[in-house]
């Protein structure tokens, strides 16, 4: 294995809400993705989803609160919390959540043609 750059992963593509997966720790998947105007209502019933902004704003709507994310700032959504993420101005930003668990959740508004609903692509893989 050998060391992976973020930025390099990042520069990698272009898609909003198309997560990459860069490396596998144990079962869980290290996601960076780029995101701009919202993804959707959505709920993981059997994981948390843990957030990291690596550049730019988050807001993570919940159903009493919004939280809002700045570069370097990192939140849990609790399993079976819905949440809505969203970005104005555009972020990058890592997810961490077990291999196979999907962009949309298990419980989901449905999908606009913006939202690439995934388990997350490898790195590299064209889309």
């Amino acid at each position: 294995m050998e060391p992976i750059n973020l930025g390099n992963a990042l520069a990698s593509f272009d898609a909003l809400w198309s997560p990459r997966i860069v490396t596998t720790v144990n079962d869980y998947d290290i996601r960076v993705a780029k995101v701009r105007g919202e993804h959707l209502w959505h709920a993981h019933d059997h994981t948390d989803e843990f957030f990291l902004v690596l550049e730019g704003e988050l807001e993570i709507a919940l159903e009493e609160r919004t939280v809002r994310l700045g570069q370097g700032d990192v939140f849990v959504v609790p399993r079976g919390a819905r949440h809505k993420p969203s970005s104005r101005g555009g972020a990058r930003i890592m997810v961490v959540e077990p291999s196979g668990t999907s962009s949309v959740g298990d419980r989901h508004d449905e999908v606009p043609d913006h939202v690439d609903a995934t388990t997350g692509h490898a790195l590299g893989e064209d889309v």
